[in-house]
Parts: structure tokens; C-alpha cells; sequence
């Protein structure tokens, strides 16, 4: 890999000005009623010498049907490699999943599905994952996609950069939302269609809004040129969400556990992923990736600290539960279950001598205040839920608490519980988190000694805190890093992805800054890099 061409590439963002011209989306009715291959191909839960291949056939009949895929060397599909065939229909959405095996590590294939009347899909590439040290490996996380805030510029970018061996998605790959809630009518781009305008309650409306996501064209250019590891955030269901309910589930809109039932479905139909709820993944001896889930199946309700502020003392309030609620050992993320999972999987991975234990979150694990002088922050025209969660956060973080509830900062000790782990089995330990829309770059400690480092990925299109601040960026970013003696970095104000690059001996984590969301555009520049050398568990 050159470095510097490749910085060249983006700063300059001369990746092609064909790779603008971007087709417009489906109209919500053709979505609906298409027929044949409607949404080109996905790949994903690679392995040293197997891959999950997605697609989706509706014949004209709308009934079952059988379809085949077929895995090559070349794009000539002139030797089949591998294959396999599965019968779908509409009780899956016509989404058809298949596992081949017989492959190579570390090796690139072309794949395709075959419809009964011999038409095949779109041919879709993917790569296996190596075997031994390779020297390299490069990972483009993302998260955080609403469409109808702009252009999934992000996605089209890590096409067009050609160095990409694994994508990861870490959630909020789609929002729930009713049209015109979030974003605002005012903000919603042109040539951003959002199908159905509803809330989404029932399996048919998520199942839509998969279908209209998976209608962008960079989206789908992404899905067919490298495999992608996904794991689910809230907006996947509905915001908030915990195992008995989410923040944007009320009792009128039926019971949780149907509509969680209903994302969890159109999700696994509709995703390149296995039902497994939780995965690990050997890059060779050079890396183990973690899937998690830390949102439906076992999370507790978020702490909530509003009403503290209605107490006659807000203050001794505030101390109280820091000292006792906050701290609950039974307040978790993942549950028992899938803790005791990652603690054996990652003591494993150390145990063979993988240099790097990966670990990807939906939500921020560095702790993290709000500065006394973010009050200096507000946009005098945000809305006062915006003014009041910074308000808040002022006041809690005079009480040494964190101003995030619905991250890792709701739950200090089952963070504290992994990063102990962590540190017991001497893992070289690298956590990827998304959720929060901004990028950030934590060290992260446990009783005051290194635990590893935590790259927080920027949003695809969601806003950041410019948002709802007005401040210069720059300020903002140096009076949170001020604050917290784990930030080491952060920007809240772009938009993009992270570009993550494996060797032996260092991980260095590159944050693509993207030119612009509002229309379509490869125009980037790195905003920021860290690097980290092995065995130190501190980026600095």
C-alpha cells in the first residue's frame, strides 16, 4: 500500500468524476412491485474457506422458487469453483441466504445467483479471510445511515478507494422513523426517497424501508464489491431500544416484543448475516474480530437521570445515584451469557497468539463528560430538548457522571468487567464503536492502567453535534478533550467513515472526512489518524 498516493487520492478527491454520477433511486411503487433480481447481491460472515452470499429474487408469480449461486475465480464465470442453491419465497421476503464453502483463504471470488428461468442476479465480488500473518488488512467501518440527511457519499468512497478487504457496519444501518420526524421536512435532501413515510411498527413496513435503504446505488456498489460484517443498533428496531422496550415504543403502537420480533426478522432477511447473535472471526494469527449484541436480547433499561432534576436538591440527587443505581452490577449490556462468550473467545485469540483482539460495539465505551463551558455551546435556536441534554450533562458531570446514558456510560460496571477481563489475559485489545455520529479517539483504563483503545467511527449522513451547536467545531472538540482524560481526539462536526489498517506491529486508524453529504460527491481528506503499536494499549 502507498500511503502517500493514497492520501493524495484523498485529500485531492480525484477518484474519477464518473464514479458522480450516480443513478436515482426506485419510486417507492416500482420498489414495491418488482420482480426478478430487485436488489443486487451482498456477501458476508467470511471465513478462512467459506462465505454467506445474499440476494433477492421475486418471480412474477410472487410464489417459492429456487435459486443457485455460483462462485468463481474469474468474472468469466468460465470455472465454478463453489455453489450452492436455496428455495425462497415470500414467508422471507424473497430474500435467499446461502454459506458456500471449498474456498480459498485470503483469496477474491466473483459470485452471481441463478434464477430458474436462467436470467442471473448482478455479479457481486467478495474476499475470504486469510490464513497465517498477512502483512496487511485493511477494515472500512461504518454506522449511523440516515437517508433522507444526505448522500451515502461514505459507501461510495470505500468502493472507489480499491483497498478495502472487509467492511463492518456497526449499527443504525436504517432509522425507524416516520417521515419528516428526524429529519425535519426543512432537512430532508432532494432525491432522497424514504418509503413507508409511516413509523415503522410491522414486519411489512420494516421490511420496505430495507427495501428503499437497499435501493441507493452506492449502497448496493458496496454490499457487491467486498463482504461486510453487520451487528444491529437501536434504530434497526426503534430508538432506545432495550431488551423490554425503547425510548420510541409507546403503548399505543402495540406490544414490544412483536416489534421487536418483526426488525429482528427483517433484519436477518434482509442483512448478509447469520442468525448467530454473536460471532468472532480469525483474520489469520494477525487479528480476531468480535461481533456483539448489545441492544434486544439482554440489555438493561438505560439509566434515565430527568427526574432527578425535579428533586428539591438536583445536586445530592445526582451523587446518590452515582453512588448507588449508576453502579448496579446487574445493569448490562450484553448479559451473562455473551460476556462469559467474549471472555473465553478473546482469551482464546490470545492464547494462539493473535496479535490483535478487535472488538466492535454499537455504542461508545470511553468515558466521557460534558466541559462546564459546553452551556456556551447552544444554539440559541435548538430545540430545548438539545438545550436541556447539554444543560444536563453539565450538572452530572459535576457529579463525576457521564452525560450519555444510552452508552457504555449507562453501565460502568459491565465496562468495568470487560476492561478488567481485558487486561487479566493481556489482550492487545482495539474497540470500534459507532452510534454517537461524531469520531473520537479514547485510550481507554481501568484502575488507572491502559485496557486498550477505542476508534469511534462519524456517522454516514446522521448529524453531529452541529446539530444543534453553532460553536466552531474546534473549540467544542478541545473542550471535550479538556474534560476527559481518555479523549484523546474527536470532530463533531463531519461525516464519513473509518479506515482501519492491520499489521504485525502497529494498527492505524484513518477517520475519512467526506466533502459533503448533500450531493453526490467522492471528495474527501483524512481529518485524523491514530496509530498504535503493539503491546502498548495507549495510541497517545
Amino acid at each position: 500500500m502507498q500511503s502517500i498516493n493514497r492520501r493524495s487520492l484523498l485529500m485531492t478527491g480525484t477518484f474519477g468524476l464518473t464514479a458522480l454520477a450516480v443513478p436515482g433511486f426506485a419510486k417507492s411503487a416500482s420498489i414495491a412491485t418488482a420482480r426478478g433480481f430487485t436488489h443486487a447481491v451482498a456477501s458476508g460472515e467470511p471465513a478462512a474457506d467459506s462465505m454467506l452470499l445474499w440476494t433477492r429474487y421475486v418471480p412474477t408469480n410472487g410464489d417459492a422458487v429456487e435459486l443457485r449461486v455460483e462462485v468463481a475465480e474469474t468474472p468469466d464465470f468460465a470455472k465454478i469453483v463453489s455453489g450452492g442453491a436455496q428455495i425462497t419465497g415470500p414467508w422471507r421476503d424473497h430474500t435467499a441466504k446461502i454459506t458456500v464453502g471449498g474456498l480459498a483463504p485470503g483469496r477474491s471470488y466473483y459470485f452471481r445467483f441463478v434464477a430458474p428461468d436462467g436470467t442471473f442476479s448482478p455479479t457481486g465480488r467478495t474476499k475470504t479471510l486469510p490464513e497465517g500473518i498477512p502483512a496487511s488488512y485493511r477494515i472500512a467501518t461504518f454506522s449511523c445511515s440516515n437517508m433522507p440527511f444526505g448522500y451515502f457519499n461514505a459507501y461510495g468512497h470505500a468502493v472507489a478507494r480499491g483497498d478495502v478487504d472487509l467492511a463492518i457496519h456497526l449499527g443504525d444501518y436504517l432509522y425507524e422513523y416516520e417521515a419528516g420526524t428526524y429529519p425535519a421536512a426543512a432537512e430532508v435532501v432532494a432525491g432522497r426517497p424514504l418509503e413507508p413515510s409511516t413509523e415503522l411498527l410491522h414486519l411489512a413496513d420494516y421490511r420496505l424501508r430495507y427495501a428503499s435503504y437497499r435501493a441507493d446505488p452506492d449502497l448496493q456498489k458496496l454490499h457487491a464489491s467486498v463482504p461486510m460484517i453487520v451487528q444491529w443498533d437501536d434504530h434497526e428496531s426503534a430508538n432506545d431500544s432495550w431488551e423490554g422496550g425503547a425510548e420510541n415504543h409507546q403503548a399505543a403502537e402495540g406490544d414490544w416484543g412483536i416489534r421487536r420480533a418483526a426488525a429482528i426478522q427483517a433484519y436477518r432477511e434482509w442483512m448478509p448475516v447469520s442468525d448467530e447473535p454473536w460471532k468472532a472471526y480469525d483474520i489469520g494469527t494477525l487479528a480476531t474480530l468480535f461481533r456483539t449484541e448489545t441492544r434486544l436480547l439482554a440489555r438493561t433499561r438505560q439509566p434515565d437521570i430527568a427526574d432527578l432534576f425535579k428533586q428539591a436538591d438536583p445536586a445530592k440527587a445526582l451523587v446518590a445515584f452515582r453512588d448507588g443505581a449508576w453502579m448496579d452490577p446487574a445493569a448490562t449490556m450484553m448479559g451473562s451469557q455473551q460476556e462469559d462468550w467474549l471472555a473465553h473467545a478473546m482469551r482464546g485469540s490470545v492464547a494462539r497468539g493473535t496479535h490483535w483482539q478487535v472488538v466492535g460495539f454499537g455504542t461508545i465505551l470511553g468515558s466521557t463528560v460534558m466541559p462546564a463551558q459546553a452551556a456556551d455551546w447552544i444554539d440559541p435556536d435548538a430545540k430545548d430538548s438539545s438545550k436541556g441534554y447539554i444543560l444536563a450533562g453539565i450538572a452530572a458531570a459535576q457529579a463525576g457522571l457521564p452525560f450519555n446514558y444510552d452508552s457504555w456510560g449507562g453501565y460502568p460496571a459491565a465496562r468495568s468487567r470487560f476492561l478488567k477481563s481485558a487486561q487479566a489475559m493481556g489482550a492487545n485489545l482495539v474497540v470500534l464503536t459507532g452510534d454517537s455520529h461524531n469520531a473520537w479517539s479514547y485510550d481507554l483504563a481501568q484502575d488507572g492502567k491502559p485496557a486498550g483503545v477505542e476508534f469511534a467511527g462519524h456517522s454516514v449522513t446522521s448529524p453531529g453535534y452541529e446539530h444543534s451547536v453553532r460553536t466552531d467545531p474546534k473549540r467544542v472538540a478541545a473542550g471535550l478533550v479538556a474534560a476527559n482524560p481518555e479523549l484523546k481526539w474527536c470532530d463533531t462536526s463531519r461525516r464519513g467513515y473509518m479506515a482501519t489498517t492491520i499489521t504485525p506491529d502497529r494498527i492505524s486508524n484513518d477517520w475519512v472526512m467526506m466533502d459533503t453529504i448533500k450531493t453526490a460527491s467522492r471528495k474527501a481528506m483524512i481529518g485524523h489518524t491514530a496509530v498504535l503499536q503493539h503491546g502498548r494499549n495507549a495510541a497517545g
